[in-house]
């Protein structure tokens, strides 16, 4: 395992840039992590006690400060520090920090170039924007929770990356930088209204282009991305571990076949009415060995076969140790900074010291 390249001063392409996170759960703190990986110097503004989901990976490097935001001493430190900040991120409901007398309005008054992120599930509008709401719920009411599952049982839930991360902290990520580079050419900031629906939504743009013209179903019987294909699922092994098949491609599937000797049935791919025997077969073939057996006979070929990994077990596999794709701080491991730059590389920074950097914004 590799230790973690840890930097004090900002090296990443968003070095510079002052964001200000109002504490939260879930998709506000990976977003301010991955701002803080690029190089930005992040201010939490905590609450006594905190947020009751402490998160040594994902609450890294930052400074964090605990304000009583409902006080008027602590309204006045995060007006006068978001005066000074080029980026806010915020997760409570809909007009919450309007009421604490800390919503766009009033920060972008001080200091017009701010770029204002709001989290939320819902977005900030619409019948539902005053609602909870989970993970679960916004990639229910966009499509995505039914397509994933076997068919006539209830849905899988798929943890909350669908939601949370892929379809919320991403997409607030995308649209601070965008908003970032837009201020350059006008000078001024803007609110960045990121709902988890939007990004769900826009995820699944794929499905919704494609089931128009029959290319790809959403529906599990005939989702070949959904399990229902022999040739995209997993298969239990000898000692009840798994191999992921994703041999969509033709000659991907034959060399597939050729590694499990069942190069008879290379004629079955096609053929709906053949998936039920292709299935039982390959079940059969995968269990006849453990999954060390078959990760190493698949390895480096091109039948798009692996081992499903549990996370501890991800830290250890070759390629990603090769990669660096994990790095170890403190004895805790931290995925590495994604994506990589060439020229500005990012990196994990320590936890910094709120004091020391707002006088630093002081001072520049």
């Amino acid at each position: 395992m590799t230790t973690a390249r840890v930097e004090t001063s900002a090296t990443g392409p968003l070095a510079g840039v002052r964001v200000i996170e109002f504490v939260s759960i879930g998709p506000g703190p990976h977003c301010a992590m991955l701002l803080s990986d690029m190089g930005a110097d992040v201010l939490r503004i905590d609450r006594e006690g905190g947020n009751g989901w402490a998160n040594p990976v994902a609450d890294r490097g930052r400074a964090t400060k605990t304000v009583d935001i409902r006080s008027e001493a602590g309204r006045a430190f995060c007006l006068d520090v978001a005066a000074k900040a080029d980026v806010v991120i915020e997760g409570f409901r809909p007009g919450v920090m309007e009421r604490l007398g800390l919503g766009p309005a009033q920060m972008l008054e001080r200091n017009p170039r701010l770029v204002y992120g709001r989290m939320t599930g819902w977005g900030q509008d619409g019948p539902l924007a005053q609602t909870a709401g989970h993970d679960i719920n916004y990639i229910g009411l966009t499509g995505a929770l039914a397509a994933i599952g076997k068919p006539s049982e209830p849905a899988t839930v798929p943890l909350n990356l669908v939601g949370d991360f892929g379809g919320g902290s991403m997409f607030l990520a995308l649209g601070i930088v965008a908003a970032l580079f837009e201020r350059e050419k006008s000078g001024l900031g803007q609110v960045v209204d990121a709902a988890i629906i939007d990004g769900v939504a826009s995820l699944m743009t794929m499905f919704a282009g494609l089931i128009p013209s029959g290319s790809i179903s959403v529906e599990r019987e005939t989702n070949i991305l959904a399990g229902c294909a022999p040739f995209y699922r997993s298969y239990l092994c000898k000692d009840g571990r798994e191999m992921a098949v994703g041999s969509l491609e033709p000659k991907f599937f034959n060399e597939m076949l050729e590694k499990l000797g069942l190069q008879a049935l290379g004629n079955c791919q096609d053929d709906r009415s053949q998936w039920p025997m292709l299935t039982a077969a390959l079940q059969q073939a995968f269990l006849a060995e453990t999954q060390a057996y078959w990760t190493e006979l698949f390895n480096g070929s091109d039948a798009c076969v692996a081992p499903v990994l549990t996370l501890e077990q991800s830290f250890s596999h070759p390629h990603l140790r090769a990669r660096e794709t994990y790095v170890e701080r403190d004895g805790v491991h931290h995925a590495a900074p994604a994506p990589r730059f060439s020229r500005t590389p990012s990196a994990i920074r320590p936890t910094l010291d709120a004091e020391a950097m707002l006088a630093s914004w002081e001072s520049h």
